[in-house]
């Protein structure tokens, strides 16, 4: 038997060299060499109790007849504690999560919806040609259908007419020009180099088989060189490119009359320049017609005949439109549309 001479507490284990209370080295205990009596195991106690420096307590009285399982092994720490289960606070959560999703789908749905009702009108819509001028084009129309999808079911009015007191068409000023009212006129301007066209607000303004006429003139006395004038079966194309057929004049000291179409973003000539004695020159006002039957477009000025083209690009309906090009100030007035 081993003995600490500090706290005198005894040991049974012929193998431990220090006390397990304060780590003093163990003396053999010459009392338990000449005993006879049966050797008992003292445990050491529950609780590890340290003096304070200084002070010299008497050590707690020990635990005998105890038989460790683990010989020279002890721990203090008690036993581990089962955790409360956390399961309902992670049902709840889910829950929570659930229906915050749901909520966010709803508004999402809601969201798009209103979206889809909201109508493009007055929309600018730029493209660019392909003329040799390398001009560009600004496109403003108050409809979001193409031609393949134009409600020809609804009955057209068989007249029609807008004198521009009233402001319906797309006013506004951009990179390409800009548009305005000013006394009952509809006044554009595009910028140097570049071409402006505007299709009609509304569906009324269709010329499927009709005839359409409008009175123009040049403001500033200095004609647009490539043009100024009238569209018919104008509307976009499913790519949003132009689809139409412009009828132009210049009133320069030269004046002259030609036909474009547009289509698949590129400027077609129907008709070139052509020069003509009916087109009034500088600041007066002249009058463009374009007479509509089927297939065949007949254009005149100032209520006289001047050309013709088939509609080969199968148009057929569309809207009006008006067309400037270069910075040169027009304006229109009393479009009249009949059947």
């Amino acid at each position: 038997m081993k003995r600490c001479p500090n706290c005198n507490r005894s040991y049974t284990d012929e193998a431990l060299n220090f006390c397990l209370e304060d780590g003093t080295p163990l003396v053999v205990d010459a009392g338990s060499l000449e005993s006879s009596e049966t050797r008992r195991y003292v445990a050491p106690p529950t609780e590890i109790y340290r003096p304070s420096p200084g002070s010299n307590p008497a050590p707690p009285p020990p635990m005998v007849n105890q038989v460790p399982q683990h010989q020279g092994q002890w721990s203090p720490m008690p036993p581990p504690q089962r955790k409360k289960s956390s399961a309902v606070w992670w049902i709840l959560g889910g829950v929570a999560v659930l229906v915050v999703i749901g909520v966010g789908v709803v508004v999402m749905f809601l969201a798009l919806a209103s979206i889809s009702t909201q109508s493009n009108s007055n929309r600018p819509v730029i493209a660019n040609t392909n003329t040799n001028r390398n001009t560009n084009i600004n496109r403003s129309t108050n409809t979001n259908s193409n031609r393949a999808n134009s409600n020809t079911s609804t009955p057209l009015p068989a007249e029609f007419s807008d004198d521009f007191s009233e402001s319906k068409w797309t006013v506004s000023s951009s990179e390409y020009g800009d548009l305005w009212y000013d006394n009952d006129e509809y006044h554009m301007r595009s910028k140097d180099r570049t071409y402006l066209v505007m299709y009609a607000p509304s569906n009324d303004y269709n010329t499927e088989n009709a005839t359409v006429q409008v009175t123009t003139r040049n403001v500033d006395g200095v004609s647009p060189s490539s043009g100024y004038g009238l569209i018919v079966h104008g509307e976009r194309s499913k790519d949003d490119k132009l689809e139409d057929y412009a009828f132009l004049i210049f009133t320069g000291p030269n004046p002259q009359y030609k036909v474009l179409m547009h289509k698949g973003g590129s400027e077609t000539k129907m008709v070139d320049w052509t020069p003509s004695s009916v087109i009034r020159k500088g600041t007066l006002t002249n009058e463009l017609q374009v007479e509509i039957k089927g297939p065949a477009l007949i254009f005149k000025i100032n209520g006289q005949l001047v050309t013709a083209v088939t509609d080969t690009a199968n148009f057929k309906r569309g809207r009006v439109g008006l067309y400037t090009s270069d910075a040169h100030e027009v304006a229109f007035d009393d479009l009249e549309i009949t059947r």
